[in-house]
């Protein structure tokens, strides 16, 4: 169970029947939670956001708006270094959700999700990398396999990491780029590798030029579209180009 001083808990949902459902759960196994509702993400006051000891977001009514909202939550993330995040999540979103969401105190449930799946989701907390929950999974499909399959997919900070590597970056230059510590990318770099059982760098550069590779980083360019990569990247990288001069 939560501490009692940390009880402020947002709803966000443009269905009133479900932001009424997981209120009710709320109110009646979590009284010590003070809730506020919200339609949507643009209506979230920053201020109630970084008090939220748990977020609640149903995007299983937005599926033709699915990777924008997802990357709407993502830029959230860093207001709410205490919240817990539960997202209701259509399967046919999973990969989208997986991509920007996935991550520690992160648990994506089943738009089905039972009661109970409810319930547990908001006492037990999340993983070191986040939680799916078995509802997602697809059927017919076992959960070793089902984690196999998910484990390839990588996430938002992965997927800029190994585009920059693909522009000719080094790490201290992403690490710059990227306002991150060299280390952190270096992890990042590592986990890619991992999720795509890359042995060695010299792999890594051949799965990056690859037909596959440049399909899956291809897509929404951390800068947008190549020219607006091109200038995003001489204004960012120029500092570095004096220095070294």
């Amino acid at each position: 169970m939560l501490s009692a001083d940390h009880t402020h808990g947002i709803i966000i949902s443009q269905t009133p029947l479900l932001m009424a459902g997981i209120g009710g759960i709320l109110k009646h196994h979590f009284p010590e939670y003070i809730l506020n509702y919200y339609s949507c993400v643009e209506e979230i006051d920053l201020l109630q956001l970084k008090s939220a000891r748990l977020v609640i977001v149903d995007i299983s009514d937005e599926p033709f708006y699915a990777r924008r909202r997802c990357k709407a939550y993502y830029s959230l993330f860093s207001q709410s270094n205490s919240s817990r995040w539960i997202f209701f999540t259509p399967r046919t979103v999973l990969p989208v959700a997986m991509e920007f969401l996935l991550r520690p105190r992160i648990t994506l449930l089943s738009s089905q999700e039972p009661v109970e799946g409810v319930i547990n989701a908001i006492r037990h907390g999340y993983g070191s990398e986040g939680e799916i929950s078995r509802a997602l999974i697809p059927e017919g499909m076992s959960r070793r396999a089902a984690d196999a399959h998910l484990s390839k997919i990588l996430t938002l900070s992965e997927r800029n990491v190994l585009r920059l590597l693909g522009k000719g970056l080094g790490i201290k230059q992403i690490a710059m780029l990227l306002k991150k510590s060299n280390k952190t990318v270096s992890a990042q770099k590592n986990s890619a590798m991992r999720r795509l059982s890359l042995q060695s760098n010299a792999d890594l550069y051949i799965w990056i030029n690859s037909s596959q590779g440049m399909a899956e980083l291809n897509s929404d360019a951390i800068y947008g579209d190549g020219n607006e990569w091109g200038i995003a990247t001489k204004r960012e990288m120029s500092p570095l180009l004096k220095s070294a001069q």
